[in-house]
C-alpha cells in the first residue's frame, strides 16, 4: 500500500519533503494508517507531521477515549499531538443546522486556525477509495446536473496551503490489512454501522456489490472524478468570465439583471453555470436546500427569445422575473407585502421622503415648463388642497396629453415596460378629487388650460435616491 500511495502522490505532483503536514486523526483505521505511513517517512523526507485529534463531544467518554488513544499512539511514534474539543450540540442548536453539518463546520474552522498557526503546507485527511465510490453514488442519487455529480477532490486550496487525501487510491480492505501488518489497533465508531444514515447504507449494502463486480472500481471512480473536476474548472472559469460581462449587479440592494440577448449567445452549459453564479452571489453562497433543478429549468425556459413575461418565486423570497428583454433577480420584502404609501400634501412648500429613499419636493414657481421627466408643473388655480402622493391602487386611471379619454395606470406601466417589482413602487400625485396629475417619471397629466406666468404654478420635483446620494457626496 505504501508504494501505491507514494506513486499516487507523485502522479499528482505532491512532494512532502521539507513540508509541514497536519493530519486529521479520529482514531479510526483510515486516519491511523495515514498517520503511521507519514510518520514512517519523517526522517528520510525531513517532514514535520502534527496530528490533530478532535473530540466532537457527541459520544461522551467514548469520544474522549478516542482522543486519548490517538495521543498515546502519537507519543509512541514521536509525533506532536494537538487535541481539540468542539461543542457541536450548542453550535447545531444556535445555528439551526444538523449535527453532521455543525460538526463539519467546527472541524474545518479548527483545521483552518491550526494551518495558519503552524504555517502548514498540507492538511492530510484519511478519505479512501471506497469513500469516493460512496460519494459518487450518493451524488447520483440526488444530483440533477453534472456540477452536482462530483466526488471528493484529491487536493484543494485551504488556509494558505492545501487539503490532500493520499488514500483515495486504495480501498478500505487495503487499509485494514496495513493496520494488521503494522500492529495498529484502531478505534471503531459504532455510529458508522447505523444504516439510518444514507452513507452507511450505501457503504454496507451497495458498494460491496459493485466492488465484487469490479475490484478496481475505486480507481475507475477516482479517474472519473478527476476528469469531471477538470472539465468543471474549465467551464466554471468560462462562466465567471461571462458572469462579469453579462450580469449587472446592484450590491447595495442585492439584486441583479441579465440582458437576454447577451445570455442567449452562450451555450447551455454556460447558461446553467451563469444562473448558479448569480444565485451564489445573491444568496451569499448559502443556497437554500429547497432550491431544485426545476428552478434552473425555469431559468433556461424564460431566457428563450420567444418566452413571455413571467414571474418565478425562488426560495427565501428571491424573485426571478422575465420583464421584456431582461431577466431580473430581486428579493421581495415581505414587510412591504400588502402595504400602500399615502401622504397628504396640505401645505406648500413641502418635502416628502418616500419609502424607496427618493425625495419629492413640492413648491411654488413662476416657471412655465419642465422638460425633465422628474419635474412637473401644474397650475395652482386648477387644484384644491390637499393633494396626495401615493402608490397606485386598483382601478386607477389618468388623462394625459395626446390621449382621448383616460387610460388605466395598469396598462400604462405595462406599455412603459416597468418591471413588475417596480410597479407597486411607482408613485402618483393626485388632487383632492383623486384626479391623477402625475405618474411620477412616466406620464404627466393633461392640463386643462395653458400655464399663465402671472399666476402661481406648483412645481413637483422627484429626486431619486441616487441623485440625493450624488449631491451629498459632492
Amino acid at each position: 500500500m505504501e508504494t501505491t500511495v507514494a506513486n499516487f502522490l507523485k502522479n499528482h505532483h505532491v512532494r512532502l519533503e521539507n513540508k509541514t503536514i497536519l493530519v486529521g486523526v479520529s482514531g479510526g483505521p483510515d486516519s491511523m494508517a495515514l498517520l503511521h505511513m507519514l510518520s514512517s517517512r519523517l526522517k528520510e523526507r525531513n517532514m514535520t507531521v502534527i496530528a490533530i485529534g478532535i473530540d466532537h463531544q457527541l459520544r461522551g467518554e467514548e469520544s474522549m477515549s478516542d482522543v486519548d488513544y490517538v495521543e498515546n499512539m502519537c507519543r509512541e511514534w514521536g509525533i506532536p499531538f494537538v487535541p481539540i474539543q468542539l461543542d457541536v450540540k450548542t453550535f447545531s442548536t444556535v445555528k439551526k443546522v444538523s449535527t453532521q453539518v455543525a460538526a463539519r463546520k467546527l472541524r474545518y474552522r479548527s483545521f483552518h486556525q491550526l494551518m495558519e498557526k503552524y504555517d502548514a503546507h498540507y492538511l492530510a485527511l484519511g478519505h479512501h477509495g471506497d469513500d469516493q465510490i460512496e460519494t459518487l453514488i450518493m451524488s447520483l442519487m440526488r444530483a440533477a446536473n453534472a456540477t452536482s455529480f462530483i466526488g471528493i477532490p484529491f487536493r484543494r486550496p485551504f488556509a494558505g496551503g492545501e487539503i490532500i487525501r493520499p488514500l483515495l487510491c486504495v480501498q478500505k480492505k487495503d487499509i485494514i490489512q496495513y493496520c494488521q501488518k503494522n500492529n495498529i489497533h484502531p478505534r471503531i465508531d459504532p455510529s458508522n454501522e447505523d444504516v439510518c444514515y444514507t452513507r452507511n447504507y450505501v457503504r454496507k449494502y451497495i458498494v460491496p456489490k459493485l466492488v465484487a463486480k469490479n475490484n478496481r472500481l475505486h480507481i475507475t471512480i477516482e479517474r472519473l472524478n478527476e476528469s469531471l473536476l477538470e472539465d468543471e474548472f474549465y467551464l466554471l472559469d468560462s462562466a465567471k468570465q461571462a458572469f462579469s460581462q453579462v450580469v449587472q449587479l446592484n450590491e447595495k440592494e442585492n439584486k441583479g439583471s441579465i440582458d437576454i440577448k447577451d445570455v442567449d449567445k452562450l451555450p447551455v452549459s454556460l447558461q446553467r453555470r451563469l444562473y448558479r453564479l448569480t444565485l451564489d452571489y445573491l444568496y451569499h453562497k448559502k443556497l437554500p436546500k429547497n432550491l431544485s433543478y426545476k428552478h434552473e429549468e425555469a431559468f433556461l425556459s424564460i431566457i428563450q427569445p420567444d418566452s413571455q413575461n413571467k414571474l418565478i418565486h425562488l426560495p427565501n423570497r428571491l424573485v426571478m422575473e422575465r420583464s421584456y428583454s431582461t431577466i431580473l433577480f430581486y428579493f421581495y420584502n415581505k414587510n412591504e407585502e400588502g402595504t400602500h404609501f399615502y401622504k397628504e400634501i396640505k401645505t406648500i412648500p413641502m418635502d416628502i421622503f418616500l419609502p424607496n429613499g427618493a425625495l419629492l419636493s413640492i413648491t411654488y414657481t413662476d416657471l412655465q415648463s419642465a422638460d425633465d421627466i422628474y419635474s412637473f408643473i401644474y397650475p395652482a388655480d386648477q387644484v384644491k388642497l390637499p393633494l396626495c402622493v401615493r402608490t397606485r391602487k386598483q382601478g386607477d386611471r389618468m388623462r394625459y396629453q395626446g390621449l382621448q379619454g383616460s387610460k388605466k395606470i395598469k396598462d400604462i406601466v405595462i406599455d412603459e415596460k416597468i418591471p413588475r417589482y417596480e410597479r407597486d413602487r411607482t408613485y402618483i400625485i393626485s388632487d383632492s378629487n383623486d384626479e391623477i396629475l402625475w405618474l411620477i417619471g412616466h406620464r404627466k397629466g393633461k392640463v386643462s388650460s395653458k400655464l399663465n406666468g402671472k399666476k402661481k404654478q406648483i412645481l413637483f420635483t422627484y429626486h431619486s435616491n441616487n441623485t440625493i446620494e450624488g449631491e451629498s457626496n459632492a
